[in-house]
């Protein structure tokens, strides 16, 4: 196997983690799934998985590398120094750690630095691309971290990426091109929303609004994603609100940290605290539209 790495344990089976956990496995590499919930375990194991559970620490001495999938980093800290006996203590010393979470750099450099007394190597890797992307194996990967550790992944990313790109060989790089990437995001979902509530106002039929768009200059990939949810009324969350309450938070601290203004960053995370404030936050992000009042949104068909 070269020096390879070979066992790859995924903790954090949600539409990501399930998505690149599976991705590892249809390319043969060895894969060991951990979350809290069984059914996902269950689903994982039947894909192929070697073997899955609730604690990765039973697996820690079999392990080669660990991929997390996890909503923040609060739980990212608590998976690896948590309990009495931490898992980041269990793990055998070069075991590479996957930080695929996004974090603020600051937050990744801590733990970074953390994870090296333990003689625990990190690779900060934020993803994008979604569930679909990350089903088909096909993710973007903002990575940055010493060399020698991404020739050792080589077939991870081969396996779960369509483009990775080496941001840097400094962590918090990975992290800090991620929360770049969100402001976007996080803008085009709140001007999507904008520009569909004024139309709603005008009593503009939302179907023929978004057709026009999405075959014109305006569109965005953002828009043309997101405002189909809005037409079918269904805010089944692939990615909530409070994940750009989260993501949008990074990205403020990221301008406060360099004391540089984000004017458009600012009015759209007020915008998704202010639907979350309403207790929507588990709603899909495009629920954002529903901080517009006097207008009326379609309803999901029965």
């Amino acid at each position: 196997m070269g020096n390879f790495v070979n066992k790859i344990g995924v903790i954090g089976l949600g539409s990501m983690g399930m998505g690149i956990a599976q991705s590892l496995i249809k390319n043969n590499i060895p894969t060991y799934g951990f979350d809290l919930n069984q059914d996902a375990c269950k689903s994982l194991f039947n894909a192929g998985a070697i073997a899955v559970g609730q604690n990765a620490a039973e697996f820690a001495h079999e392990i080669d590398a660990l991929l997390l999938v996890v909503v923040n980093g609060r739980q990212v800290e608590a998976i690896l120094f948590s309990g009495e006996q931490p898992l980041a203590e269990q793990l055998r010393p070069g075991t590479i750690i996957v930080l695929h979470s996004t974090l603020s750099a600051e937050q990744t450099k801590n733990i970074a630095q953390r994870l090296a007394l333990y003689q625990l190597p990190l690779v900060d890797a934020p993803i994008s691309g979604g569930a679909i992307k990350a089903a088909e194996g096909k993710l973007t990967v903002m990575a940055s971290g010493e060399p020698a550790l991404f020739e050792q992944l080589s077939p991870v990313f081969d396996a779960i990426s369509e483009r990775l790109y080496r941001v840097g060989n400094e962590v918090g790089l990975g992290s800090t091109v991620k929360t770049i990437h969100q402001l976007l995001a996080g803008v085009h979902i709140a001007v999507a929303a904008e520009s569909m509530a004024l139309a709603a106002k005008a009593g503009i039929e939302l179907d023929v609004m978004y057709d026009i768009v999405t075959h014109a200059a305006g569109n965005s990939w953002m828009f043309e994603n997101r405002m189909q949810h809005v037409l079918d009324g269904d805010y089944t969350p692939k990615s909530s609100v409070d994940i750009f309450v989260k993501d949008l938070g990074l990205v403020m601290e990221t301008g406060k940290a360099l004391n540089f203004p984000l004017p458009l960053a600012s009015t759209a995370h007020q915008m998704f605290i202010s639907v979350s404030n309403e207790g929507l936050g588990q709603q899909d992000d495009s629920a954002v539209i529903k901080t517009f009042k006097g207008i009326t949104l379609p309803e999901k068909k029965a």
